[in-house]
């Protein structure tokens, strides 16, 4: 029998004796022991790491349990890992001290890493706007990608889920809240840092992101000047002074410094002020009591005198 035969032959015979459990422990992804310096963040991951209590909280798990969750990424041309999934898991075992971390090796191309990448993060309780932005963003075109290289097998309902439309469902949110989630991207940096501080809403943000990056500017600067936060309907007209042609800071700024109707139901108080009448002692509640109080005793004093 010729030499190939044979081999031929004993590849057989291992295929034949190879139990079910040893194909499918072949078949099965391994989790490897990775040095953490050869583990790197994902390009543009649009997810911040945060040092916060909840950051502390896993590092505090960390040192106690180790990583249980193994990390998903996948080899770098250059050397090294790209971390898809644990990117907080990576930085709390940093802080730590781990030398090591577990993580499953896949091989990915760009757009199913995206696609991994953001559905694992999108899983958490506690999103920024401007994470959920990005997020959204890296997805749809990743979507699009995908259903481009596909157009020439896919049937028309297929097509239309490599759109915005699968983003929406994935994300159990409508259609039009992606696209207005999309919108905020192109905030410069410093208005998306206001919008993730809640010092600016969601709604205005969406009708600022329509100002071109000079206007954004001049609106930010009109803003700090008055230190007044955008209405919606000051959004809205701010946007459509840019769309004709007549936004400029001075227009910002009249329109920023406008008394909104809300505040005009408002009387506010300064802490500052109301310290000056109060021990140090006293806390806010303490502070409010108080003052309802004398409040009522001049009301009945006022009602008296009316009813001489």
């Amino acid at each position: 029998m010729p030499k190939s035969d044979l081999n031929v032959a004993l590849k057989g015979l291992d295929d034949l004796f190879s139990t079910e459990e040893n194909r499918q422990e072949e078949q099965r992804e391994q989790v490897q022991q990775i040095p953490i310096e050869e583990l790197f963040p994902f390009k543009n991951h649009p997810f911040k790491v945060l040092d916060d209590e909840s950051m502390q909280r896993t590092v505090e798990s960390v040192e106690q349990y180790g990583v249980l969750s193994p990390l998903i990424a996948r080899p770098r041309p250059e050397g090294g890992y790209e971390i898809i999934s644990g990117h907080r898991r990576q930085h709390a075992a940093q802080l730590a001290g781990l030398d090591t971390l577990p993580v499953i090796v896949r091989n990915m191309d760009d757009d199913a890493a995206v696609l991994l990448m953001v559905d694992s993060n999108l899983q958490r309780e506690n999103i920024l706007p401007s994470e959920r932005a990005f997020a959204y963003k890296m997805k749809l075109e990743a979507l699009k990608n995908q259903g481009a290289r596909s157009d020439l097998t896919s049937d028309q309902v297929g097509q239309k889920l490599w759109s915005v439309e699968q983003v929406a469902s994935d994300a159990g949110e409508s259609k039009t809240q992606i696209q207005r989630f999309i919108r905020l991207t192109s905030l410069i940096p410093e208005l998306l840092d206001m919008v993730d501080e809640k010092k600016i809403s969601f709604n205005p943000a969406v009708e600022l992101s329509y100002l071109d990056e000079a206007q954004q500017r001049d609106f930010l600067e009109a803003m700090n000047d008055t230190q007044n936060a955008p209405s919606l309907s000051q959004a809205q007209r701010l946007k459509k002074l840019a769309q004709e042609g007549h936004f400029s800071y001075d227009v910002a700024f009249a329109v920023m410094g406008e008394e909104k109707k809300d505040e005009l139901d408002k009387v506010v108080i300064k802490n500052d002020t109301l310290r000056k009448y109060f021990p140090r002692s006293y806390t806010p509640k303490q502070m409010e009591d108080t003052i309802i109080k004398l409040l009522e005793q001049w009301q009945r004093k006022q009602q008296r005198q009316n009813e001489r």
